[in-house]
């Protein structure tokens, strides 16, 4: 066999161990994806969200696949407020920081959120963050309301 016969083999190997699941557990271990598209006003929104322990990695795609700027959105104490952070990208554009900030406010949870929608669109910017949300409320990672 041929060196790259080896390594194919051993690539797959490797990634039919790894458990990647789909499904919601209870137990809270593993990660849960969820992809999905939706169109609003002739532009083409890509999602794709990950649940990981203790935290959500989620990204927004408008009319392409790329990554766009990466924040990072964690809650503070003592008084419950959020700090975000952009990882990825330059400071001027703070499109994803409002999204990101607002989810770790609903989920509780820390957020790294990448974002690729254009600047000045703030209405795509809101019709993308409502359809995240209600993806995140349907799939229960947000926090209940207090009664």
């Amino acid at each position: 066999m041929a060196s790259g016969e080896l390594d194919i083999e051993a690539m797959n190997k490797t990634l039919s161990s790894v458990q990647i699941s789909e499904e919601n557990k209870d137990e809270g271990d593993g990660v849960q994806i969820t992809c999905f598209s939706e169109v609003v006003n002739d532009v083409t929104l890509h999602f794709q969200i990950m649940r990981l322990p203790k935290q959500i990695y989620a990204w927004i795609g408008c009319n392409s696949a790329k990554l766009g700027y990466l924040y990072a959105a964690a809650p503070t104490r003592p008084n419950n407020a959020v700090s975000v952070s952009c990882v990825l990208g330059g400071a001027s554009d703070n499109t994803g920081s409002g999204i990101a900030r607002r989810i770790v406010l609903k989920t509780g949870l820390n957020v790294i959120l990448a974002c690729n929608i254009p600047k000045n669109t703030p209405i795509l910017e809101a019709d993308a963050e409502k359809l995240l949300v209600q993806k995140l409320i349907s799939l229960g990672y947000t926090k209940q309301k207090p009664k």
